[in-house]
This record gives C-alpha cells, structure tokens and sequence, in this order.
C-alpha cells in the first residue's frame, strides 16, 4: 500500500527500531521531516494515526541533552495542552515517539506577527508542572567550554574577552530573581505549530525549569527580530510594561548567544548531519560581541536591578 511513500533508504536504516514499537509496525508512509539539529524526525502514517519517531544521534550527552529527562518533560509538557502526546519511548536507543501535530510551522515572520498568541502558550507552559531538571544556560556554557578546550574543538577568536562581561550579567540578574518555571530553552521558529486555534510547543531536548526571561530572550533572538517586538513579547507575557523583564530577557538572550556558539562548535566536530554548524554558531557569537559591547548592554545591566 503506497510504497511510493516510503522512503527506502529510512526503512533500510531504522525499520528495526521502529518495528520495536507496536503502533509502528505498519508504515505505509514512512518519510523524514525537516529540521532538527540534533536529531531526525520521521513522520509515519498508518490504520492507527499519525506519528512522529524522533531519532537522536549519540553526541547528545556532549550538548548536556539527558534523553530521559526529555521524554519526562515531554509528558509533562502533553498535559498542559499545547505540546504533542508521548506515545512511547526506548531508553537507551535514542527513540521517543510522539503523536503529529496538525498544523502550520511557523517561520520567523509568522512568530512576529504572532507574538501575544506566542506569549499565551509560553503562559500556558510555564504553568504547568515543573520539569524533572533544571536548566541554566551560565552552567551550560562552562560545560561547554571545557569540552571544547578538552577535546580541541575550535574556539572563536577572542571568545574568552566576555567572561568578565558574563559575570557582570549572572551578578545583575540575581538582584531580582523571581524562581524558575518549566521552560522549553530553545524556540526556534520551527517549534511552533499553528493549527489555527493553538500554537503548539514542540521539542523538548533541552526542557527544564528556568527563569521564564531566558525563554522570551531566546524566542525573539532565535527568530532575529528587532527590538521593539521584544518589549511586545515581554509585555504581552506578563499583562504590562516591565522594562526590568525587557532588560533580562535582553540579557538572557545575550547569554543565549554566548553559550549556544560553543555548542556549535562541539556539533561542528561531532555531528553527522549534513549542516554548517560552524557559520551557525559565528552568526550568534558575532551578534554576541557586538551586544557585550554595546552601550544597551550598560543600561540593561542598570534597567534589570531596578524595580
């Protein structure tokens, strides 16, 4: 039935993973989907549904992804209405399995011109139960940069001037540190499926409790937008204008930048996936210096102490 559809190559390479979960077995349509930096997602349909095998490549403990915590969070993330539904998972074979989500993927555009819908889900996940870890983007970036400097991963030139400014950052936001909620961390534009009625949150590699900031400051730096549709974002997420919470989820993103050009450079060395890790990363580390040495840099560091 529809061989057509099915692509001979995957059912070569992962037919036996897939044959281990029972809802998997027929695979009339067997495709891969785009995207996924860390992972490969298939998209299988038969008698029974929709379903997405997310794949992960075994370089994922080099980029502090706890494949277990991702499947927990993902269930965690199902109940609270905008994530898809965990249908199963095999520990210790890189396989979780997850329901399709009907629905546009979003670009860049779409979540700027989406930004008070964005803020509600983000509400509605942060909402929701706590992750099973934490997630802190200064201890990841000094997990990374030891793996770096271990293995001989290349460094960016000069990558080591900011670590004063990094410091100045983490003492600042801690003057008004309100806790940490359960975070996605890493909303690309294609995170978001729009059906219409709900803009659903997907992947939850690096899911963990987190300041709700650093998802704000990720979203907008992720999707490179200007400023001004960070203060909307912010605003529309906490009802009002906050200019403290516009300086930290500037700030945020900033160390966002910082931290995720190391983990293009551990990819750069380790990944199998056909992808400039290396531009990816310059692109975000470029952005970074100019930001350290930016004269909103020195008003945000006063703004985000001052309630």
């Amino acid at each position: 039935m529809y061989p057509e559809l099915v692509e001979e190559s995957l059912e070569k390479k992962y037919g036996f993973l897939l044959d281990q979960v029972s809802v998997l077995r027929e695979r009339p349509i067997l495709r891969e989907l785009s995207g996924g930096l860390t992972n490969r997602n298939l998209l299988i349909e038969n008698s029974t549904g929709k379903y997405v095998a997310r794949i992960s490549s075994n370089s994922s403990s080099l980029l502090s992804i706890d494949r277990e915590s991702e499947f927990q969070n993902s269930k965690l993330a199902a109940t609270t209405g905008i994530a898809a539904q965990v249908v199963d998972y095999l520990p210790g074979q890189g396989l979780l399995v997850i329901g399709f989500l009907e629905g546009r993927t979003f670009s860049a555009l779409d979540v700027e011109s989406n930004l008070s819908r964005v803020a509600e889900s983000c509400r509605q996940l942060h909402h929701g139960p706590r992750f099973v870890r934490d997630f802190n983007m200064f201890e990841i970036q000094k997990s990374y940069l030891d793996i770096v400097h271990e293995r001989g991963f290349r460094l960016p030139a000069n990558y080591h001037d900011f670590s004063d400014a990094l410091i100045e950052v983490k003492k600042a936001l801690a003057i008004l540190d309100d806790g940490t909620v359960p975070c996605n961390n890493d909303l690309l534009p294609g995170n978001f499926i729009d059906s219409g009625s709900t803009i659903f949150i997907i992947d939850y590699e690096y899911s963990g409790n987190n300041d709700p900031c650093f998802e704000l400051g990720n979203i907008w730096a992720e999707s490179f937008l200007k400023l001004d549709c960070l203060e909307e974002l912010v605003t529309a997420y906490y009802g009002t204008y906050r200019p403290e919470k516009i300086a930290r989820a500037w700030l945020l993103a900033l160390v966002g930048k910082y931290g995720w050009t190391l983990w293009a450079s551990i990819q750069d060395s380790v990944s199998q996936l056909d992808f400039d890790f290396w531009s990816w990363g310059m692109a975000k580390y470029d952005l970074a210096q100019s930001e350290f040495t930016s004269d909103y840099f020195k008003n945000a560091i006063k703004a985000v102490a001052e309630k």
